[in-house]
């Protein structure tokens, strides 16, 4: 006989938490205090972004790193640096966050939305090629949940179409991509180290690159338009001061010796209860595409098709957090269905001929779908917990299913 589901007045599943983050502890104290104590609490004059920025190249594959006050910065920094310019276009697909189109608009050029892969969440290679226009000028691809999109296939239409790649790897932190870091396959990198980030110093983000002259133009962006060899004074280029600080430098230095293990954990943690859900009709955890040597798993994603499972995605995700399993439902409509992108409120950045683009009726079929009525989130630390945390979720969903016609037309 069938559990009672704890939302139907049976007992919860679940009552201990899961992990908390952010991890942390004596060497995160003794850094901060050290960098507090010494004064030097700036970029310019302190030890700890620099040293973070070279071990965080090392461990990813390049031979630039730069950090910056967060992760919209850095896609826009890198944008600047690889002369995206008013008017011109960059694809990206519609099932992230905003700042993935957003710092395209900032930059004065033009998001064209390609559509995902159901199966994968990332961008779909051949939504990519029908949406270049002779605009075109750059690829922004989402390393969505931690999972490396298809680099193969994107760095070939790059080259054809002579398009510049900037990774959006804000989910990937020790991802692996065909034995390549993410962040070192695309002419550019970003990074965010904000709170609920695999890296974490609340708030941050960083540049990766191997070309230097990418390096050298991000460097004066986010240092007010300086030179090497230059006046203090003296400035180039439209910038600012998108400088990281020393005391997320210092947290981040020691978060980065956590890393390695952490991820190791969670990818291992992650396969375990793909291969447990997938037994169950309906249920399709996010597809591992050929290629993906890690997943960092800042999110497990998956669908929950009600024809299949018997139950709607909403009510699995009430299901789920009364049985004591946090999850989430994700976005709830593609970025060009916000009102930003449907009432083209870009002013000041866009000239009018943005508006030869239809946001309205973007054509996505995939993201929509996601959006509706399929995803479901879990967030990235409940995979730092034992395998039997695994457990514990898929016997919520062994749960559900079982009473799957008790549950039957509710919402």
């Amino acid at each position: 006989m069938a559990q009672k589901l704890a939302l139907l007045g049976g007992t919860p599943l679940r009552k201990r938490p899961f992990t908390a983050w952010p991890l942390f502890g004596k060497p995160e104290e003794k850094r901060l205090l050290k960098t507090l104590r010494s004064g030097k609490w700036g970029r310019l004059h302190g030890p700890e972004v620099a040293e973070f920025e070279r071990r965080f190249a090392k461990m990813h594959g390049c031979n630039h790193a730069l950090g910056v006050v967060n992760g919209t910065v850095s896609l826009r920094i890198g944008l600047m640096a690889a002369g995206i310019q008013a008017d011109d276009e960059v694809i990206v697909p519609p099932y992230t966050f905003l700042s993935t189109a957003s710092a395209v608009v900032e930059s004065n050029a033009i998001p064209v939305f390609a559509d995902v892969e159901l199966d994968t969440f990332n961008l779909d290679p051949k939504a990519v090629e029908a949406a270049i226009t002779p605009r075109t000028r750059a690829i922004i691809p989402v390393h969505f949940a931690g999972q490396p999109a298809d680099m193969d296939a994107i760095m070939a239409i790059a080259r054809k179409h002579k398009l510049v790649v900037i990774e959006d790897a804000a989910h990937a932190h020790g991802a692996i991509y065909k034995k390549r870091p993410a962040g070192s396959i695309g002419h550019l990198g970003s990074f965010s180290f904000q709170s609920s980030k695999n890296l974490t110093s609340g708030e941050g983000g960083l540049i990766t690159t191997n070309d230097r002259e990418l390096a050298e133009a991000c460097r004066s962006i986010h240092s007010c338009g300086r030179i090497p060899g230059g006046l203090w004074y003296e400035h180039h280029v439209m910038s600012g001061n998108y400088r990281l600080g020393e005391f997320q430098g210092a947290i981040l230095n020691c978060q980065l010796s956590r890393l390695e293990a952490q991820t190791k954990k969670r990818d291992a943690n992650g396969q375990h209860l793909a291969a447990r859900l997938a037994k169950f009709p309906g249920l399709y955890p996010q597809r591992r595409i050929k290629g993906c040597d890690r997943h960092s798993y800042h999110l497990f994603m998956m669908r929950v098709v009600a024809e299949e499972f018997g139950v709607s995605r909403a009510t699995v995700l009430k299901a789920l957090q009364a049985e004591g399993i946090p999850c989430s439902g994700g976005y709830v409509v593609s970025l060009p269905r916000q009102p930003l992108f449907g009432n083209k409120a870009f002013a000041p950045y866009l000239p009018k001929s943005a508006a030869r683009l239809d946001y309205k009726h973007a054509h996505l079929p995939n993201s929509d779908l996601l959006c509706r009525e399929q995803t479901i989130w879990f967030e990235q630390s409940i995979f730092l917990g034992p395998r039997s945390d695994m457990d514990d979720i898929a016997r919520a969903f062994e749960k559900i299913y079982e009473n799957r016609h008790a549950l039957k037309g509710r919402r």
